[in-house]
């Protein structure tokens, strides 16, 4: 039997709410779901490994935008 609550006793002010956050629920539940199937493998790529110091000294030696003098200087600080 239903009094000037509703069926649950809530009281008419409630039940509005209650039902927004049911649809916001919902909404959010769907907008995941799309991001998910429209993201694909793309979104889940890990990222190459950085290089280190040595490692972009020794390139940067190759095309010869430094001297000899200047790689043994800078792998010096490097390993120190």
């Amino acid at each position: 039997m239903m009094n000037e609550f509703g069926p649950f006793g809530w009281g008419g002010g409630f039940g509005w709410i209650v039902m927004i956050l049911f649809w916001l629920l919902i909404l959010a539940g769907l907008i995941a779901i799309v991001k998910w199937l429209i993201g694909g493998p793309e979104t889940n790529v890990p990222l190459p490994p950085s290089k280190t110091a040595r490692q972009i000294l020794e390139e940067r030696y190759a095309r010869g935008e430094i001297d000899r003098e200047e790689f043994e200087q800078k792998k010096r600080d490097i390993e120190s």
